[in-house]
């Protein structure tokens, strides 16, 4: 694809990692205009006519930080409300349109200081987008009425439960804000806010929110993309500009750090935590202050990589964890320094704590060297031109950008003030900031391991909700609102026509092989300077015996840890100078080594990629190290409602005996008994360029990939691997509901499904676009249309194929709260028995619709181009497979539907599996028709609230 030469302009320098003469690079910066419209709305355009697709995103000023105590939670709130209706496009308008006109779906965030809504489009959608995003300023808020502010309340609550009440340590952050900020501090509390305000807020408390912080004067408009700045300007002023500006003064929040008069120890019994975690925070400064890009440096430093200070001493000296964790949440008012350790099983925090002193007091002595500071200022490069990969990603820098600086080209001074970071700036600030400086420590530890807890720590306050089966609110969501219309100048109910439509733009693929059997799959992309790659070995846990369970994830995690020159400090100091990323892991079927380099060091990089795969190191220190990390993993997953899940399914689906059901990170029996040489075994007899293919995409051609390979191609001889066939098993014959007790969950956790098909299968895609409108198609779906916007049941339900080249499966997924969880199958249920028969002509028009237009987007980015490349080399599919999918989707008919149907999806064919409280919902689920249930483990303790 052309180079997109107007994004770059030139004349800054980058430091060298090398003492050598400063080396001129590029600027770093995004090319845009800016306008602003009377009413205060400001928009900015970007160009980049690399894929025929447009991003739109509305960010506007408010967050938690704009609440008041006792109203807490309504930025998020809004959040969800603005997807639900507005006046011109109708109830579900928005997710409708989205669906139609193949978007990449209406998406948003809640922070502390701002909400966003975003979408990537095909740019004939552009003017219907417009539209639409000036309808939720000007035409929306008479659509809330008492039912859909009821039923969106019982879905921000299920957000709650699957994000933070059912999820280890979920309860860390709402700790430390208590405790980092005065009661009257905005960070005090949660985005999500407290449950309690929500429930309590009515819908004068609503709107009157709305109107104060939902107007042009408060928003930022970014369209990024295939646009014509001209043209879009027309539209913008056409559905903006009657939009009146607001009539409040929305002032600055005035720079407020948080407050810690003392050190604070707290503690808490994690109901899901199986071992112990240590956080240690402190208030430091807000985003864009001086001092926080020294503090960035000093963070990464402290613990990123083997040569860092506190993993130098709690991981290698002391042996207390297997990783640190060190973080700045910088936000407008205020910021904040955070450590996390999460120890080894039955490890005291007071030693943890310890550790933390000592490698504080090492740094202290030794500071951070001019080499250090410049390795980590290398990766700057490659992590802008990876923020540059989608026009979405573009769009985001630059609202953000807009508005907390005003200036949507903020990024270049941005860059700039990391760069002039000096090794005195990050001693001052770790001084200023971190040294004898109080925090807030929290301890979260197992239930009844109080003694894990750092000494004196006192009991955290954390509210816990009560789930009681019959206690929600009521509420009707079929209601219609009725309001009076908001007047317009011309009439909004006519939706825009659709632009030119864009031609479908596949890439051009190469291919070429090397004679050791090396496959190689490419595309040359020169929109920006990088270049992405994955070496992907066949076999992975496939070539595992069921004695060793978890060889191949060793196996791999080993390799990154150094090579036979370069021990693991050396090999992490010679990638990150060439500001690169280089990470091999496993899967079930394959090991993959993955790498990001800037284009000019690609050479470099694939020397170090060859020396990880060709000479490991296998230090047996580090292999000790990832047996206890990996125990230590699996521990947690014991207390995970979604890892339990995800196990157990796998198990039901595959049976005992098939290596597929089994956990990739084997299990905690497997994983003692495996010795380093039953990795070098399995690295010996496997690791073959035979099985393996080299997947590149980026600023290089295909000379150059294949010349750069030769010394691969002689020093990696080929050998013969067999890769064992594990036979799915059939669909079943008649259906069975399991379930996993987590007592006292507050969510359970479905998984509802059985085998199906492999992708090489003929009816795999046909199945798929069968699945869309069932539950493939987010808010387009009957299961998210029913159980969350319907009933509120659920935060986000999916289902869809997981086939590979061997048969995977058709599986339901959802997170539902915990006293509906019969209510929430028995709705699943019925969707599966109805949708054979009440498939409609506008539900094949819309899939139809979304599946042909959404291919506008499908190689946007490095990342998407990689997974085409992977479905070519895996499946042998013709490089144009995408062509192949469209007729697929434009000969599909209603009476295809209706068979692929009652052939993959029958309910009456499927393993039913919940995991959640058996005390409350076992005896309950019998009610699903389906006989009695099966307790897939013995009952525990209940938990202690």
């Amino acid at each position: 694809m052309k180079k997109i030469l107007l994004a770059f302009l030139v004349t800054t320098t980058f430091l060298s990692c090398k003492e050598t003469p400063k080396e001129k690079t590029p600027e770093l910066s995004i090319n845009y205009q800016k306008i602003e419209l009377d009413n205060g709305l400001d928009v900015v355009f970007h160009v980049d006519k690399s894929d025929p697709v447009v991003a739109v995103e509305l960010m506007v000023h408010v967050g938690s930080a704009r609440e008041v105590e006792g109203r807490t939670g309504f930025a998020h709130l809004f959040e969800h409300l603005l997807f639900l209706e507005s006046e011109n496009l109708g109830k579900g308008g928005l997710d409708k349109m989205s669906a139609k006109i193949g978007g990449s779906g209406a998406n948003g965030s809640t922070s502390r200081d701002r909400t966003n809504y975003l979408q990537t489009v095909p740019k004939d959608g552009l003017e219907k987008m417009i539209w639409a995003e000036a309808d939720k300023l000007g035409w929306f808020i008479n659509t809330v009425t008492d039912p859909v502010l009821a039923k969106e309340k019982q879905v921000v609550k299920n957000e709650k439960r699957q994000s933070i009440d059912n999820r280890p340590y979920g309860h860390n952050q709402y700790v430390i804000g208590k405790n980092l900020y005065p009661s009257n501090h905005p960070y005090n509390w949660q985005v999500i806010g407290s449950l309690e305000d929500l429930q309590n807020a009515t819908l004068n408390d609503v709107k009157t929110f709305f109107k104060k912080w939902y107007v042009p004067n408060n928003a930022t408009l970014v369209l990024s993309g295939d646009l014509d700045i001209e043209q879009a300007t027309k539209w913008v002023h056409k559905y903006f500009d009657e939009i009146p500006k607001g009539t409040e003064e929305i002032p600055a929040l005035e720079k407020r750090p948080g407050k810690v008069d003392e050190i604070k120890s707290l503690y808490y019994e994690d109901n899901f935590a199986r071992v112990p975690q240590l956080t240690m925070v402190w208030p430091t400064v807000e985003q864009y202050h001086t001092d926080s890009y020294a503090l960035e440096v000093l963070t990464q430093y402290l613990t990123d990589g083997k040569s860092a200070p506190l993993n130098q001493v709690l991981v290698d000296e002391l042996k207390l964890t297997s990783n640190t964790t060190m973080y700045n949440y910088f936000s407008e008012v205020a910021g904040e320094t955070q450590l996390i350790v999460r120890a080894f099983n039955d490890t005291k925090l007071d030693a943890v704590k310890d550790g933390i002193v000592k490698a504080f007091a090492k740094f202290e002595a030794e500071g951070i060297s001019e080499k250090d500071l410049n390795k980590i200022k290398a990766g700057q490069e490659t992590s802008f031109y990876s923020s540059l990969s989608s026009v979405l990603g573009k769009g985001t820098n630059l609202a953000s950008y807009n508005t907390y600086t005003g200036n949507p080209g903020f990024v270049t001074e941005d860059i700039k003030n990391t760069l002039a970071v000096t090794t005195e700036d990050v001693l001052r600030v770790y001084n200023k900031y971190i040294k004898n400086k109080n925090y807030v420590a929290t301890s979260f530890i197992p239930k009844n391991a109080i003694d894990l807890a750092l000494t004196g720590a006192v009991l955290a306050d954390v509210v816990e909700e009560q789930i009681v089966t019959g206690a929600e609110e009521k509420f009707d969501p079929k209601i219609a609102a009725t309001y009076e219309k908001t007047p317009s100048t011309f009439d909004r109910n006519v939706e825009p026509p659709y632009g030119e439509t864009p031609s479908l733009a596949v890439p051009e693929v190469y291919k070429s092989s090397l004679d050791n059997g090396l496959k190689i799959f490419g595309i040359q992309n020169e929109e920006v300077p990088l270049v992405r790659f994955n070496i992907t070995i066949d076999g992975g846990q496939l070539l595992e015996s069921m004695d060793k369970l978890g060889v191949a994830n060793l196996t791999a995690d080993l390799l990154n840890k150094g090579t036979k020159n370069k021990t693991v400090k050396e090999l992490e100091e010679a990638i990150q100078e060439l500001g690169a990323s280089i990470y091999v892991y496993s899967n079930v079927e394959n090991i993959t080594l993955s790498g990001t380099t800037l284009a000019k060091n690609y050479d470099k990089t694939l020397a170090l990629v060859q020396e990880i795969l060709l000479e490991p190191r296998f230090d047996e220190k580090e292999f000790d190290l990832l047996k206890k990390a990996t125990i230590a993993n699996l521990r947690q997953q014991e207390a995970s409602p979604n890892s339990v899940a995800r196990n157990a399914y796998n198990e039901l689906i595959y049976g005992k005996d098939n290596i597929r059901s089994k956990n990739i990170l084997g299990s905690i029996t497997s994983v003692e008994k495996i010795t380093i040489d039953d990795l070098k075994a399995y690295y010996n007899n496997n690791i073959s360029p035979s099985v393996a293919k080299m997947l590149i995409v980026g600023d290089i051609s295909k000379e150059k990939v294949v010349a750069s390979l030769a010394t691969l191609n002689t020093n990696w001889p080929a050998k013969e691997v067999t890769i064992p066939v594990y036979k799915t098993p059939d669909t079943p014959t008649k259906p069975a509901v399991y379930f996993y007790d987590i007592p006292n969950a507050k969510q359970s956790v479905l998984q509802f499904g059985a085998p199906a098909l492999a992708a090489t299968d003929k009816d795999f895609y046909a199945a798929s676009v069968m699945n869309y409108i069932l539950g493939g198609g987010g808010f387009a779906s009957r299961l998210t249309q029913e159980l969350r916007e319907g009933k509120g049941y659920t935060y986000g339900i999916r289902s869809g194929f997981s086939g590979t080249k061997a048969k995977g499966t058709f599986t339901i997924s959802s997170g539902v709260r915990s006293n509906v969880t019969l209510e929430s199958a028995q709705a699943v249920k019925k969707i599966l028995e109805e949708y054979p028969t009440t498939f409609s002509d506008k539900d094949l028009e819309t899939t139809k619709s979304f599946l042909i237009k959404s291919n506008a987007r499908a190689f946007e980015t490095s990342r998407a181009k990689l997974n085409m490349l992977s479905n070519i080399s895996d499946y042998n599919w013709n490089a144009d497979y995408v062509k192949d999918q469209e007729n697929t989707v434009n000969n599909m008919n209603k009476e295809q539907i209706t068979a692929l149907a009652n052939k993959y999806v029958n309910p009456n064919k499927m393993i039913w599996l919940v995991v959640g409280d058996a005390e409350t919902q076992l005896g309950r689920m019998k009610e699903l028709g389906y006989g009695e249930p099966i307790l897939l483990n013995k009952t525990q303790e209940k938990i202690k609230n």
